[in-house]
């Protein structure tokens, strides 16, 4: 096989075609920028997920002494141990629940006193908040940070139980524009891969027809398929490699300016997305990097459309 006419063919065939190249290109730069956010992005909601999920918990506030919450479950008393263990047994008896810790009035009564917005209900020799008008707690943490109803159903109705507050509903903002813009990247990745892959077979078709005259004379002479298709191939893994390069580029710079020197500054009790990320992103396998997912939308296409074209 002469690589010297493989590569003369190679430079002629992106010199003829150049601005379908180019076209091919750009769209695979766009679509494979889109799939790394929507990766990226995926990966941003399971670490906010896992971090502040297990942060932000199921509380159970118990019944006090002339309970303000008017519960129909205090019956104008405090809990009793007996309702505390029904309580108890309700959370070890969901799937949900991870583990679950009591805390106590005085205990949480201390905590209150630390944090600087409740400190004008503390002042004074008759404060508006006591240790008899805290309720004890229990505080759940879930296995899973986005199933808690079949708990909290649970331990609604029980005698001794006050209410139950989701501090996970201080989430769904931030979790609902996550996936949107999760989702939005992939429905746009999906839409330009295909646009791309219908790009390459355009281009391959265009330089066929180009090279009818060429092809033809290679085959009487006794030419292989994959000699006459090589530099058709050659083309697409140059603008796939292009591609991959400019995307990688790209994000690259999400990560170093959207995230690092904007997000991370501005709002640091999310745990951020890094390079390591970037990297799997890059080389992943499941789902497969873009590394891997560049190459293959315009080799596997020309694979099958040069069988085609180059019949003579």
């Amino acid at each position: 096989m002469q690589l010297r006419y493989v590569f003369t063919e190679l430079r002629s065939g992106l010199r003829r075609n150049l601005s379908m190249h180019v076209a091919v290109i750009i769209t695979i730069f766009v679509s494979l920028t889109l799939a790394g956010c929507g990766m990226l992005l995926q990966r941003q909601a399971d670490a906010t997920a896992e971090t502040l999920g297990n942060e932000l918990q199921i509380l159970v506030n118990l019944c006090v002494v002339d309970d303000p919450s008017d519960s129909p479950n205090c019956g104008g008393g405090a809990v009793t141990n007996q309702q505390r263990k029904e309580v108890e047994r309700a959370l070890k008896a969901s799937p949900e629940v991870e583990s679950y810790e009591f805390q106590s009035q005085d205990e949480g009564y201390a905590e209150a006193q630390e944090i600087p917005e409740y400190e004008p209900y503390f002042k004074g020799t008759d404060p508006i908040l006591t240790v008899e008008d805290w309720p004890p707690q229990y505080w759940i943490t879930l296995k899973d940070p986005k199933k808690a109803q079949g708990v909290i159903s649970s331990v609604t109705g029980l005698d001794g139980v006050a209410g139950v507050k989701d501090q996970r509903k201080q989430l769904k903002p931030v979790f609902g524009i996550i996936d949107a813009l999760k989702y939005g990247s992939w429905i746009g990745a999906l839409l330009l891969l295909l646009a791309s892959v219908m790009q390459v077979a355009t281009t391959i078709r265009l330089a066929a027809m180009a090279r009818r005259r060429e092809i033809g004379i290679m085959r009487l002479v006794g030419a292989s398929t994959l000699y006459i298709a090589l530099p058709f191939l050659l083309e697409s893994l140059v603008t796939a490699v292009i591609g991959v390069g400019l995307a990688a580029g790209a994000l690259a710079a999400f990560i170093k300016f959207a995230v690092q020197d904007g997000l991370e500054g501005a709002i640091q009790f999310v745990p951020w997305i890094g390079w390591d990320d970037y990297i799997e992103t890059l080389t992943g396998t499941l789902p497969p990097g873009i590394v891997f997912l560049g190459p293959a939308l315009t080799l596997i296409p020309t694979l099958l459309l040069t069988r085609k074209y180059i019949k003579v």
